[in-house]
Parts: C-alpha cells; sequence; structure tokens
C-alpha cells in the first residue's frame, strides 16, 4: 500500500518561502564582476511565496518577498530547500497590484 501524501498548510502567521538561487558571481550596475567569494554584509535576497497561513495579511501564495535568509527556519520537501519565517520577518513585497509602491519594480 502506498505511503498517503499530506497536504502541507502553513499556520497562523507563518510564510513559507522559496529563496531564488544565487547566481555563482554578480555585476555591479558598472559592470563590474563581484566574484561569489566576496560575502556583503545582512545581503537581503528575494523568494516567491509557496504558502502563507490564515493570519497572514499582506502576501499570498506567489508574490516576491524581500527578507534576511540568515535569520530562518529551513525546511526540505521532495528535495526542494523552503524557509519558514513570520510574515512581520519579510521586508518587502513586490506584487502585480498594489496601492501605495515604491514606483521601483522587479
Amino acid at each position: 500500500m502506498p505511503d498517503p501524501k499530506f497536504e502541507i498548510q502553513m499556520l497562523h502567521d507563518r510564510v513559507m518561502v522559496r529563496a531564488e538561487q544565487d547566481a555563482e558571481e554578480r555585476r555591479s550596475s558598472a559592470g563590474i564582476v563581484i566574484p561569489a567569494t566576496v560575502k556583503m554584509a545582512n545581503r537581503l535576497v528575494w523568494g516567491e511565496v509557496c504558502g502563507a497561513g490564515s493570519s497572514v495579511r499582506s502576501v499570498k501564495t506567489g508574490d516576491k518577498v524581500l527578507f534576511n535568509p540568515e535569520e530562518q527556519y529551513e525546511v526540505e520537501v521532495q528535495g526542494q530547500v523552503y524557509l519558514v519565517m513570520r510574515e512581520r520577518d519579510l521586508h518587502a513585497v513586490a506584487t502585480q497590484q498594489t496601492d501605495h509602491g515604491t514606483g521601483l519594480y522587479l
């Protein structure tokens, strides 16, 4: 008999995020190559919301969010690594529909 499958539902104010993969090296806006060995202090990263609890109010599944990956819990599901955090740990959200954005777009 095969194992039953369980759907993951986030609780309360928790959000599950899949972080975007970091490139091996980055380029500055002036075109200077920054090697992967250079670590930037307190660098925030973008990720995609894959699940949100019932008390989450500002983001929804599919939104891109900005957060600090160093302070989060990590979980692996079917070979994919996700981060679990509280909604208040998110710094920004990039969504197609907004009422009061910054005027900057991804």
